[in-house]
């Protein structure tokens, strides 16, 4: 079966960016822009211009640097917006626009204090403007996740008529179901005559943790890009993580997906977001976390020591993580003592082991970890000839 190219659209400057307390200077966004790149994400989201000198500045500076990655920059449906937007990206390789207007009869009436019509009117002028000023616009349908499929269908047939080269369909509180979500998908495939003219994008939140689960339910009914963030990073629960669904898609070689994401740096990189953003990493994050290859039940480390695919369906190395870790604690059992003792250097046998077990169970009762230090001691009290005489 051909594979099929997913691109993956990067918002961790601009949606990750809005998450409380991780504020970026345009420095620390040109560095993490240019890692971006090296990495091998297809489309960055610098920023959203016309909100402030700062992040006009950051936009403009990043596409100066970029050499191969396409420079998005975010805009309402707004005419101010769009030039602003579009003199920022003046010097991109790539450029692309990226506005929109909410579709949901919440944002219709609630947000805009519109109608459906109106709202069709203003999202096709938006990418009208755009057009003027770049050849790629993605238009997005903001709360398409709530948005009735027959009106939803009916806005994207309309902007890519007037010109739009992606759709981007939000599920922007997060409340779709991964077969909802997909169901939504395959409504556009199947009920917009057009949609050949464009890719459509995924660009879902986390709000109930599904946002990679609807994510690869949307690119399995037809969706050609993802829009993500380094750590899931975003508002509110998050974005979908650029990670996750990366080695979601690497792993399952049978749904016919493939990225140009180079996931040896996938690691490296959260550390680097993780670092510059001030916001640390959740130890059981999936991926990338500081536990996502750690082992500390006897079951688990006994049946890992023997073959580690009965335990880890991917390989630390593939993602750049520094390896698996088989952690002691009071649920460790004598496999894994065994192994940590031989690797300081420890001959012992399978009656030394079951001996300085019981001494181990003792010392890991009063720690949450015995580290290498608390073993180097048991082994210097530890005399083999008295027990075996």
């Amino acid at each position: 079966m051909a594979q099929r190219k997913i691109d993956i659209f990067d918002t961790t400057l601009r949606d990750g960016e809005q998450v409380p307390g991780c504020k970026l200077n345009t420095k620390e966004k040109i560095e993490l822009a240019i890692a971006l790149e090296d990495l091998g994400v297809d489309i960055l989201e610098a920023g959203f211009p016309i909100s402030s000198p700062g992040d006009f500045s950051s936009v403009r500076e990043i596409t100066k640097v970029l050499k191969t990655t396409s420079v998005a920059a975010l805009s309402r449906a707004v005419l101010k917006d769009i030039e602003v937007a579009a003199d920022a990206l003046k010097y991109a390789v790539r450029p692309r626009i990226h506005t929109g207007i909410g579709t949901s009869d919440f944002h219709i009436k609630s947000k805009f204090n519109s109608n459906r019509e109106d709202i069709l009117l203003r999202a096709v002028q938006c990418v009208k403007w755009a057009k003027n000023f770049v050849d790629d616009v993605e238009f997005y349908a903001e709360d398409a996740g709530r948005t009735d499929n027959d009106y939803l269908a009916r806005v994207i047939e309309a902007v890519i008529a007037a010109g739009a080269t992606v759709v981007n369909i939000p599920d922007t509180t997060g409340y779709c179901l991964p077969h909802q979500y997909g169901d939504k998908i395959a409504y556009l495939v199947n009920n917009v005559p057009n949609i050949d003219k464009a890719t459509i994008s995924c660009h879902c939140h986390n709000d109930l943790g599904l946002a990679t689960a609807n994510s690869i339910a949307g690119v399995i009914a037809g969706a050609g890009q993802i829009e993500c963030t380094i750590n899931g990073l975003g508002e509110r629960a998050g974005n979908t993580s650029l990670e996750e669904c990366v080695m979601v898609m690497k792993q399952h070689k049978s749904l016919g997906f493939y990225t140009n994401i180079k996931t040896q740096k996938l690691n490296p990189m959260s550390r680097l977001v993780s670092d510059t953003m001030r916001m640390p990493v959740q130890p059981n994050k999936a991926i990338v976390g500081s536990n996502a290859f750690a082992h500390s039940s006897g079951i688990h480390q006994d049946g890992f020591l023997k073959d580690s695919l009965t335990y880890e369906s991917i390989n630390p190395d593939d993602v750049g993580a520094d390896g698996s870790k088989i952690v002691l604690t009071a649920r460790s059992g004598r496999s894994a003592l065994a192994h940590r003792f031989q690797k300081l250097g420890y001959q012992y046998t399978r009656n030394d082991i079951d001996v300085l077990y019981a001494t181990f169970l003792e010392v890991a009762d009063g720690l949450k970890e015995v580290n290498d230090e608390n073993l180097h001691e048991m082994a210097k009290h530890y005399q083999p000839e008295i027990i075996s005489a």
